[in-house]
């Protein structure tokens, strides 16, 4: 058996729309967001989804709850699902982060935490779908650091190399999460 895991981004947020690198403070939907948002439970409805995770930070809650509503299918938030503690640089021009970025694969920013600490922190996530959600199917909506985490987790692929060139943004990536998962990927 496994889980089939479909990953979505958290809709647009002000601090996007500025060009701020919001990290753990909680965000909030712009006006485009809130229709991303909205759009997205219209492109998922009815896919069989067991449950939505999503983070616990304001701005994924938020899309989880104007992409469903009703409450179906239920939402868990999750706190290993948060965005990178910039520490020092939560709200800050996103420039400055994508410029220091490969510094803190292992080094964690100043009063946060690195990109390799996300993954440790996705890898848990993981492990409990593993064992509680076997052979069904879930949403997980969080944030940026979390989808290069699950890509790398996942595929296999360096973390190093996804903080050089991040892929392009698109509506939802698609992973399975197979029974015999190895957690030995650095």
């Amino acid at each position: 058996m496994a889980v089939e895991i479909v990953y979505e981004t958290h809709a647009t947020t002000t601090d996007n729309e500025a060009g701020i690198a919001t990290g753990w403070l909680p965000g909030r939907l712009s006006d485009l967001g809130c229709r991303q948002a909205r759009e997205l439970g219209e492109r998922r409805p009815g896919e069989g989804f067991a449950a939505v995770f999503t983070s616990d930070l304001h701005r994924a809650v938020q899309t989880a709850r104007i992409a469903f509503p009703d409450g179906r299918p239920p939402i868990h938030q999750d706190i290993r699902l948060r965005e990178c503690n910039y520490g020092e640089l939560n709200g800050q021009p996103l420039s400055l982060i994508a410029a220091q970025r490969a510094q803190h694969i292992d080094e964690p920013f100043p009063g946060g935490q690195s990109y390799r600490q996300v993954a440790t922190a996705t890898r848990a996530f993981l492990h409990g779908l593993a064992t509680g959600w076997d052979g069904r199917r879930i949403l997980v909506i969080a944030h940026s650091a979390n989808r290069w985490a699950l890509e790398h987790l996942l595929t296999g692929t360096p973390l190093e190399e996804l903080l050089q060139a991040p892929p392009t943004w698109r509506p939802g990536w698609y992973y399975t999460l197979s029974a015999g998962w190895p957690a030995s990927i650095r």
